[in-house]
């Protein structure tokens, strides 16, 4: 799992963690089945907090990307279909865009939301 986190990025480390992870599933180079490293383990690499990756996959837990099996760890979900994953990785995309940008998450969400209601 290719991860790096920049920290004078705008985009907090926690967000970073999930746009990068996201988009090794989105792509499949995390395929589905993949266990992921432990918080405690991936915090450590990084060099970041534990309640920063803890955060990351939470949101990706959420999202349905990973699940957690207790003391099996955190793996790479299955039961995504493709238009989610591509859906998803054009969100990624966006979202790396918008934060390259400078624009803050707030905007970016609102011209999304004005974008769907549009069509």
């Amino acid at each position: 799992m290719e991860i790096t986190v920049d920290p004078d990025s705008p985009v907090p480390p926690y967000e970073q963690v999930r746009a990068r992870i996201a988009e090794q599933v989105g792509d499949g180079r995390l395929p589905v089945g993949t266990r992921l490293p432990t918080v405690r383990r991936l915090a450590t690499d990084l060099g970041l907090a534990v309640n920063t990756v803890a955060r990351a996959y939470r949101e990706l837990e959420a999202a349905g990307l990973v699940e957690t099996r207790g003391r099996h760890g955190t793996v790479v979900a299955p039961g995504r279909d493709d238009a989610v994953d591509r859906l998803q990785r054009a969100a990624a995309g966006y979202a790396t865009e918008a934060a390259r940008l400078g624009v803050p998450p707030e905007v970016a969400l609102a011209l999304v939301r004005a974008a769907l209601e549009a069509r």
